[in-house]
């Protein structure tokens, strides 16, 4: 592999020469869930093996948000988000591929030729057993197997990844965890605790009126995520994690009508976080969201949680090396 900066590409067309005869890792990878890993690190064995470029060439929109643009995907990690955990595992690069009309309309030989051999000049192409892609649908994973070696690629399937139960892992089944509130469980599949990232706002202050003032984010309007109260770990711009606990839901205490956000209290800390982009990684979820008899009872309540999440997180180990990565170091 090589040791150059890692790269996000908008597109096939922006590829340098450094990349090209590389390993290439083809899917969505939504979550860069534990199966998704399963890929990932097979294309980055193999790019270890042959001192070869380690790329991923991944697409937005979500393909199914593109083609039923009234139900888009509930996305478990923006291009940002995936791209992070694309370099913290070891790839030198991901190619955001535009998912457009024009790019929906290609066909299955066409993929293959102008982006896997023209552009890329791939040496092993690395997907999941059950990849599909071309216009329809039409380029099977035989079909890709049959075109690496007329073209001179090699092609990995991988099989499907299941979890210590044995059942397979999926965005789906991550997704479902979430709106349940079973952020642990999740975790479980991620091989890492579940994020959220977006812009520290303005509130209306009452938190701080309250002796708990909170940093608060608007998430992105299709986020599943159960309302309630989560022991959580806040990363800031500068790279410096803090404990905390995090209520996320419409506040029916004080605000019945208001927007959902998360609004989350820095244990021991105190600081300007306005216009910062930062991070939230969900430990625990401790309880649903409430509507209190008025805010003495309010505060007693957030006092429990605080002690209860304090005690979890005091606790809490990586589940992984890319979680120690992005929730612990």
């Amino acid at each position: 592999m090589t040791t150059m900066p890692f790269q996000r590409l908008s597109g096939i067309d922006a590829v340098p020469e450094q990349l090209q005869h590389c390993v290439v890792a083809i899917g969505n990878f939504d979550g860069v869930h534990r199966g998704h890993q399963a890929v990932l690190e097979r294309a980055l064995e193999q790019a270890r093996r042959d001192n070869l470029p380690a790329v991923v060439l991944t697409f937005e929109p979500h393909p199914r948000s593109y083609f039923r643009p009234s139900e888009p995907v509930d996305r478990l990690t923006d291009a940002a988000a995936k791209a992070e955990i694309l370099r913290i595992m070891g790839f030198d690069a991901v190619i955001e591929q535009p998912f457009t009309a024009d790019f929906a309309a290609r066909t299955a030989e066409d993929f293959v030729q102008h982006i896997l051999v023209e552009k890329l000049h791939a040496s092993f192409v690395v997907t999941g057993y059950d990849f599909h892609f071309g216009k329809g649908r039409t380029g099977t994973p035989q079909f890709l197997q049959q075109s690496g070696a007329a073209a001179g690629f090699g092609v990995v399937l991988v099989d499907a990844f299941l979890d210590e139960g044995g059942m397979q892992i999926s965005s789906t089944r991550v997704r479902n965890l979430l709106h349940q509130g079973e952020v642990s469980e999740a975790a479980g599949l991620l091989g890492y605790r579940y994020r959220v990232r977006g812009e520290v706002i303005h509130g209306k202050k009452l938190g701080r009126s309250l002796g708990f003032p909170t940093a608060n984010m608007m998430l992105q309007s299709r986020t599943g995520l159960k309302y309630g109260i989560y022991a959580v770990r806040f990363r800031r711009a500068d790279g410096s994690l803090h404990d905390g606990v995090a209520s996320f839901g419409k506040r029916p205490t004080v605000d019945e009508d208001g927007v959902p956000l998360l609004e989350t209290y820095l244990f021991d800390f105190s600081g300007d976080l306005y216009g910062e982009i930062a991070t939230v990684s969900l430990f625990g979820f401790l309880r649903g969201e409430e509507k209190f008899d008025g805010l003495d009872a309010l505060v007693a309540q957030i006092r429990r949680d605080e002690e209860e999440a304090r005690a979890l997180l005091a606790g809490a180990k990586p589940l992984s090396l890319l979680d120690n990565q992005l929730s612990f170091s």
